[in-house]
């Protein structure tokens, strides 16, 4: 139910519905109300000296031992119990009272003492204010003690229950289930009831108030996203357990034990309703190699077969390797929703990218480190405000020990590959989401050490600057690259594709492999429209298989995976029909079958396992009952929107206004439902009426047992219906109907006036032992017993457990069925997911939109041609599509190294690795430098790119240095962000390397800018030796770059490393206006033309004449420009 919830519903239920808040009494059990008055006994010291007791007391040992009734702590006590001295002293109430006592059992002294009256009484109801302390029975609670022995507050049992807990989970928030509410409790009520809009009640206890809030159950998910999502709260659900009879008599009659069964923080989502569906929920541990752990470490992953960097010291203190840059880490992380799992070994310089490319919403490191937050990996973690979770390291795991946690163990040769840091972070993240989870059963799939992985480079600024998966503006999705690409119809083809974007393949066979399915699909419109539409039948087949790995999956998730399962098999079908109706392409064009005629589907038909998972969704289909399904659901959203109109009723009669309007609005079917049948009470919401129909959810065919018992219910029903009959014409009452309630069991119902006039007359003249026994009456209604109905109904009941407890064995029959398909299960996921990025997402776009596929190549060396015809920008051009207006095309061509000289820069021969742009603002030199990075991104994930023509090399790395910013939080201006970003993709550029340069310099003065853009340029060139456009406002740099023979003089440009090119402008034919010419061409553009950027602007003509004038006098002078 969606909506805001009434912030006093839990304390205006909890003081009209009894059952709820459970309050501990005077006599050791609990009470299902709030307690109305405190203990107040006098004082020891304050009482006079009592006289002996009377025999019958003394030999009966009654002393200190009065029964006292726990109802508004008041207590009934006989006066035969009371000494005769007291027998006067208490107030005591006149009205229908009395007190018998025997003549026999008052000493002589005492005879005729008090005046008692003996009408219509046999007990005295005495306030405990009036007793002497030696009588009042138990004295107030005092702190006792835990099952840790800690001392423990008074409190009553339920929240005695939540305190506990909230020891034990200390740093969480923990939400206990009472009946239809979760609740918080004491100082966790202050502190987030107002964060949440909910009203704080204080619950009156025997211990004082005590502060409470809650929130309907079914709400649940909602403040669960507050609480963790938006606070960042590790939040603790305790849940409601029934006790069994040895149980109840421990906890003081407590009809339940409340227990933690989950701890949920923000890397540790599993199924909850607000998780992205579209991106992967990671969980990542840190593990910093320390001094003391060399030996087991080394112990430990050499007994595992991993690999251990023995030459890894440190000398000084444990904690002192931290303080190198290139310290080396050991990263391991995990998405508990899938089960992907993932270890990497890296160094903290590199800690950043890599956060960057995962996105964690959780950061778990050794709690040895939580003093050490000066450190240069806090630092790193600080820049984008992770989370970070300090856990316990515990005891070691070992690789060998992590099986139990997988779905299948690591290979041999794969182990053999683990450092010993990646082994430790490992095992820290395992046992944190083992604790975290409460030791649920957990399949995970075996690591993956991304190491092994062939994937292009793209460091934490470059994603930024490019907007890959957020605008750099508003940090938002519309607008990115990931948003105009992304067309899959399934959620778990979105969480591939953003994983791809983020890691493009750098191995040209994967590539290629891609490039063909894409083809294919794109040659094949009618096969990609059949495949999309079966790809909307199937479900997040990762999600549903691992919840059910953890436990979680239910009847609706089953179904799902079924549906899953079938569109598997028709997708497999149709491709298969589809390659065997494929011929040879004409001679000359692209063969997308492959070499030699092979299917382009062969490797993705081969990874499918259908023969299992199709036994499994037919065992499914004809065990659950998809109608029973239904109609159960109907009765849960009837019951939550009960709920809610009663709360609503509770409102208008004890609420205010603003509470009124607080109250979530019910919507649809289940309102409706709700408005025709309204509970009178919160009891009749908890217990409504038994008599309706049970709801089953497995069909009666599910097997053998289940069909008998559907059986013998039939008959029972049938008894049921043949003795209602009977009944009706034994009163002569039309109106009997057979119930059962909670508390009178079952009954005959009758109602209308004249039937029950005639009723009542019969029942009191039938005084026999076998007539019916009046249970319950009102003005128009008589309800009561007749044996005949109690033997048959509570047969039916036995029946119907009977067929509840074999729907749940089936139930636990087929979840054990997914767990053991686990493994084929998944492969069937991943290779839907990845027909979804081909061709929902891919092959559509490259139809809609004029994509082009582009020819790569695998060049080690980096001289391969690098050549882009009539390339656009994929997000611009979409914007502008939409206004209605066109992109201008440009091209891009790289020529390879021939021979370089080191000794010489000026001896270097090349066909231009570097472009250098100069030209207007606004002009469009920005956009030209990402839109060639971008296509090179595409070309690597396998999509087809925005261009006439484009054939690449296969890029290690993307690098971007493009805008400004600061980082005042770690003290670095606009000027250090830049040179930061500028030193690391010179120290990181391979001639593999695609890099981007826009307005290196910007932060400093011309002059100063111009130098550190020109060694940047030089080092490049010299040094890096990659592929690299390089945009400035500094013309200078053409000069230097001619001087120092990078480059060569005037329009003959050709065989030196340094190419100029530019944009400009062109004045309209009134010379009143002008127009951006976006199209590059050769040579260098000198004119920045920054006034007629700052007169769009707007900016105040005054302010415009000033700087005209400044410009003009300068350039008069010779001055710098």
């Amino acid at each position: 139910m969606n909506g805001p919830t009434c912030r006093r519903l839990p304390s205006l239920l909890a003081s009209r519905a009894g059952g709820r808040h459970v309050t501990a009494t005077t006599g050791g059990g609990c009470r299902a109300q709030h307690s109305r008055a405190r203990w107040r006994v006098p004082r020891l010291s304050s009482l006079p000296p009592l006289p002996p007791l009377p025999p019958r007391l003394a030999e009966s040992g009654a002393a200190g031992t009065l029964q006292v009734r726990g109802k508004k702590t008041k207590s009934t006590v006989s006066l035969d119990d009371l000494p005769r001295e007291y027998a006067g002293t208490p107030k005591v109430r006149r009205k229908k009272t009395k007190s018998t006592v025997s003549p026999d059992d008052v000493p002589p002294e005492y005879a005729g003492t008090p005046k008692v009256r003996r009408k219509k009484t046999k007990s005295t109801t005495v306030s405990l204010d009036d007793l002497p302390q030696e009588y009042a029975g138990p004295l107030p609670p005092e702190p006792g003690k835990g099952p840790d022995g800690a001392d423990e507050p008074p409190y009553p049992t339920v929240v005695l229950q939540a305190y506990r807990n909230m020891r034990k989970f200390e740093n969480c928030v923990l939400l206990t289930r009472v009946g239809g509410f979760y609740e918080l409790y004491l100082a966790q009520a202050e502190e987030y009831a107002p964060l949440l809009n909910l009203k704080v009640a204080q619950k009156k206890t025997n211990a004082g108030p005590i502060p409470m809030a809650g929130f309907p159950f079914f709400q649940l998910d909602r403040f669960l996203k507050a609480l963790v999502l938006d606070l960042n709260c590790y939040v603790a659900i305790a849940e409601e357990f029934p006790n069994d009879p040895g149980d109840k008599v421990k906890s003081g009659g407590l009809m339940h034990d409340r227990k933690v069964t989950r701890v949920i923080t923000p890397g540790t989502l599993i199924d909850e309703n607000f998780m992205d569906p579209y991106a992967n929920n990671y969980i990542m541990a840190i593990h910093v190699h320390l001094s003391h752990e060399g030996d087991d470490a080394s112990d430990s992953a050499k007994s595992d077969g991993a690999t251990v960097n023995d030459n890894v010291s440190i000398e000084s203190g444990p904690l002192a390797a931290l303080q190198v840059s290139d310290t080396p880490i050991g990263l391991a992380w995990v998405d508990i929703s899938t089960g992907q799992f993932y270890t990497e070994s890296t160094t903290v310089t590199s800690l950043s990218s890599i956060l960057s490319r995962v996105g964690p919403k959780e950061v778990v490191v050794d709690e040895v480190l939580e003093s050490h937050r000066d450190h240069q990996l806090f630092s790193v973690l600080a820049e984008d405000k992770h989370l970070i979770t300090f856990a316990p390291q515990g005891e070691h795991l070992p690789l060998s020990e992590w099986s139990l946690m997988l779905e299948s163990e690591i290979p041999a040769q794969i182990a053999q590959t683990f450092t010993a840091n990646e082994v430790y972070a490992g095992s820290l993240l395992l046992q944190y989401v083992r604790g975290r989870l409460q030791n649920m059963s957990m399949k995970l799939q075996p690591p993956l050490r991304y190491d092994n992985m062939s994937v292009m480079m793209i460091d934490k600024s470059t994603m930024r600057s490019l907007e890959i998966k957020q605008t750099i503006r508003d940090g938002t999705f519309r607008g990115s690259l990931l948003h105009a690409i992304r067309e899959t119809v399934t959620k778990g083809g979105a969480r591939l594709l953003n994983t791809w974007l983020c890691a493009p393949s750098t191995s040209l066979e994967t590539i290629v492999a891609r490039q063909d399915l894409v083809e294919y699909f794109v040659q094949h419109p009618d096969l990609r429209d059949e495949i999309v539409i079966l790809l909307r039948r199937s479900h997040d087949s990762q999600r549903l298989v691992q919840k059910f790995a953890i436990g979680r999956g239910d009847e609706d998730d089953l179904i799902a995976l079924a549906n899953t399962i079938q569109a598997t098999k028709d997708i497999v079908t149709l491709l298969e029909n589809s390659q065997g109706q494929a011929r040879p392409p004409p001679k000359g064009e692209h063969n997308a079958q492959g070499e030699g005629g092979t299917s382009c589907f062969a490797s993705l038909l081969s990874r499918i396992k259908l023969e299992d998972p199709i036994s499994l969704a037919d065992r499914i289909r004809t065990s659950i009952d998809e109608e029973g399904l239904v109609q159960q659901q109907r009765k849960e959203d009837d019951k939550a929107n009960q709920l809610l109109k009663l709360a609503g009723n509770i409102v208008a009669a004890e609420g205010t206004q603003e509470d009124a309007s607080a109250l979530p609005k019910g919507t649809g079917a289940a309102t409706t439902a709700a408005k025709r049948k309204k509970p009178a009470s919160l009891r009749d919401y908890l217990f409504p009426a038994a008599d309706e129909s049970v709801t089953f959810v497995m069909q009666p065919k599910a097997n053998r047992t289940l069909h008998k018992l559907h059986n013998k219910l039939s008959s029972l029903l049938d008894e049921k219906s043949a003795l209602a009959d009977t009944l009706r014409e034994r009163f002569g009452a039309a109106s009997l109907t057979l119930r059962w309630a909670p508390n009178v069991g079952h009954i005959c119902h009758i109602k209308g006036v004249k039937d029950v006039r005639k009723i009542t007359a019969d029942l009191a003249r039938d005084q026999s032992s076998s007539s019916p026994t009046l249970v319950g009456s009102s003005r128009s209604t008589r309800a009561f017993h007749v044996p005949e109905w109690t033997e048959l109904g509570q047969r039916i009941h036995q029946t119907r457990f009977e067929i509840q407890a074999e729907e749940q064995r089936i139930f636990a029959e087929l979840r054990a069925l997914v767990v053991s398909n686990l493994v084929k299960l998944r492969h069937n996921a991943a290779v839907l997911d990845e027909l979804d990025v081909l061709a929902a997402s891919f092959a559509r776009l490259a139809s809609k939109q004029d994509l082009v596929r582009p020819v790569l190549s695998d060049d080690a060396a980096g001289t391969a041609s690098h050549v882009i015809i009539g390339g656009r920008h994929p997000t611009v051009e979409s914007g502008l599509r939409q206004q209605g207006r066109s992109f201008t095309k440009n091209d891009c061509v790289f020529g390879g190294v021939a021979t370089t000289d080191d000794a010489n820069p000026k001896n270097v021969q090349s066909r231009g690795r570097l472009h250098l742009i100069t030209g207007p603002n606004m002009a469009g030199k920005s956009t030209y430098l990402r839109q060639n990075a971008l296509i090179a991104i595409l070309a690597q994930v396998g999509c087809y790119v925005p261009a006439d023509h484009a054939a690449l090399p296969l890029a290690d790395a993307v690098f971007s240095r493009v805008g400004s910013a600061d980082n005042l939080y770690a003290d670095q201006s606009t000027f250090m962000v830049e040179m930061l970003e500028t030193a690391a993709i010179l120290r990181a550029a391979t001639p593999r390397s695609l890099v981007i340069m826009d307005e290196v310099g910007r932060g400093t003065t011309p002059s100063d800018g111009t130098a550190v853009a020109f060694a940047a340029l030089h080092y490049l060139v010299t040094v890096n030796r990659c592929r690299t456009l390089f945009a400035t406002h500094f013309h200078g740099l053409a000069d230097l770059a001619v001087e120092r023979g990078l480059a060569d003089a005037g329009d003959t440009q050709g065989g030196r490393p340094v190419e100029m090119y530019c944009t400009d402008i062109e004045e309209t034919s009134n010379g009143k206006g002008f127009i951006y010419v976006h199209r590059l061409r050769k040579g260098v553009n000198r004119n920045s033309h920054a006034l007629r950027v700052a007169r769009l602007a707007n900016l105040p003509e005054a302010a415009i004449a000033v700087a005209q004038e400044v410009l003009e006098k300068r350039g008069r002078d010779g001055g710098a420009i």
